[in-house]
């Protein structure tokens, strides 16, 4: 199965209106699920993946699919001068809001609605791009990371955090059986939303990862495109640039 034929809901909307209603309906729980849900390892990715960018001392910086903004804060360590998050899910956003409130950090911080597939910015306006478990969603996979390449500015970064299939024994093995009986009931118990959890494996099943993704990343013109799998493939973080 295609990822972009994976939807939460398979009704007659798009997967771009499934996906923005399901984070609606989910927001409120997420921040919990998906900490506990990784045990907090994902905190721990997340700070390896910005790390990457550090050599690079990015003052502009986007963070694509930002949800609740989890990756956009971590950026916060590589003291940038402005941090913009876009993301589908009005209800995601309204808790990022919040957050930003909370930690004060208004000053160089905004969450704003948008598209991936069709960014409100100018060609090259940032110097680092990342996405957190995002690219997944993607409608339009190739057309939302092109849109990702044409706003980095030349020789910029792009990091894509992302769930990938690990492929030994018995972290594979472990991982799948949490991952497809575990996970989806204890979400929909949680989250109340029966879908959103069971749409969460199947969307990493069906998703080109590791060499493949890194493939897609090469033909739609990035370059010095690395691969790094993280908690024994749990899964891996890109860094390419444009």
């Amino acid at each position: 199965m295609k990822h972009d034929t994976v939807k939460p809901y398979n009704s007659t909307a798009s997967k771009k209106e499934e996906v923005a209603q399901m984070f609606d309906n989910i927001a409120a729980k997420y921040d919990f699920l998906n900490h506990f849900f990784s045990l907090g390892i994902d905190k721990i990715w997340r700070k390896k993946a910005i790390r990457m960018l550090a050599e690079d001392q990015p003052q502009e910086i986007l963070d694509v699919a930002t949800g609740t903004g989890d990756f956009a804060f971590a950026a916060q360590v590589l003291k940038p001068k402005r941090i913009v998050g876009i993301d589908i899910s009005g209800g995601m956003l309204e808790v990022g809001r919040r957050k930003i409130a909370e930690r004060k950090l208004g000053r160089n911080m905004e969450f704003i609605l948008g598209d991936s597939e069709a960014l409100p910015f100018e060609n090259g306006s940032f110097d680092a791009i990342t996405v957190g478990f995002g690219v997944r969603n993607f409608e339009h996979l190739e057309k939302g990371l092109s849109e990702m390449l044409r706003v980095l500015r030349p020789g910029g970064q792009a990091v894509v955090l992302e769930f990938s299939k690990p492929k030994k024994f018995p972290v594979k093995q472990v991982y799948f059986g949490y991952f497809k009986y575990i996970m989806p009931g204890l979400g929909k118990l949680i989250s109340k939303d029966q879908n959103a959890y069971s749409y969460l494996p199947e969307s990493v099943m069906a998703f080109p990862e590791g060499e493949e993704f890194a493939s897609i990343l090469r033909k739609v013109g990035y370059r010095e495109v690395n691969l790094r799998p993280v908690a024994g493939g749990i899964a891996t973080i890109y860094a390419a640039r444009k």
